[in-house]
């Protein structure tokens, strides 16, 4: 009976050191790898299906990613890539304790997200104003489902910028909750990555 006192007495003691090794990726990091992890996959189905159905098509589609506007959506291009890069200037001002420049680069990240999705808006109603629906053409329906819910992710992005954004106006941003700017950059890095493929599938895939 002694002798099972000091087992259980090191077995909780084990136990107590495997809750606190430090791992060295914080559980807030790992959650935001495993789901974006969960959105590739999304992106991906629908990529991969609609690159088989292009193919199946035998070029029938070309006709239809003609009226597809290259130049706004090389635009659109350029605005997310350098939302990008205002996103990567935030960070490096969080890790600096530059507080302007984080607020400067964390509203700058949230204009560029408005202006993507303002000039992706004017995009749509040009295309329906010219007869083009997501009922016209299966065609259609891909490049709507997907610019879509690319667009649903940026709605997404830029929500949670204008939340840290606030929080740093606020003052209460620091110091514990910096990090989530992190969080937020890899978020908005993935949204970019999905908009590098999509523009080629389907702005220059003619």
């Amino acid at each position: 009976m002694a002798s099972a006192v000091p087992e259980a007495e090191a077995r909780a003691e084990v136990h107590h050191k495997l809750e606190h090794i430090d791992v060295g990726v914080p559980p807030g990091k790992m959650g935001m790898w495993w789901f974006l992890a969960s959105e590739i996959m999304v992106f991906g189905g629908l990529i991969g299906t609609y690159v088989l159905f292009r193919l199946a098509s035998n070029g029938a589609w070309t006709e239809f990613a003609h009226h597809v506007s290259t130049v706004i959506g090389s635009i659109n291009t350029m605005v997310l890539l350098t939302s990008s890069l205002t996103m990567v200037l935030a960070f490096a001002a969080i890790q600096d304790e530059n507080r302007s420049r984080a607020k400067l680069f964390l509203a700058l990240t949230v204009l560029l997200g408005l202006t993507f999705l303002g000039i992706k808006a004017f995009e749509y109603s040009r295309e329906f104003a010219n007869g083009f629906t997501p009922l016209s053409h299966i065609f259609w329906s891909f490049y709507y489902l997907m610019t879509g819910l690319h667009a649903l992710h940026v709605t997404g992005g830029i929500i949670a910028n204008f939340i840290l954004l606030l929080m740093a106006i606020r003052g209460t941003l620091w110091p514990k909750a910096q990090w989530r700017v992190e969080y937020a950059g890899l978020y908005w890095h993935f949204v970019d990555i999905v908009w590098i493929f999509l523009f080629p599938l389907l702005y220059l895939s003619y």
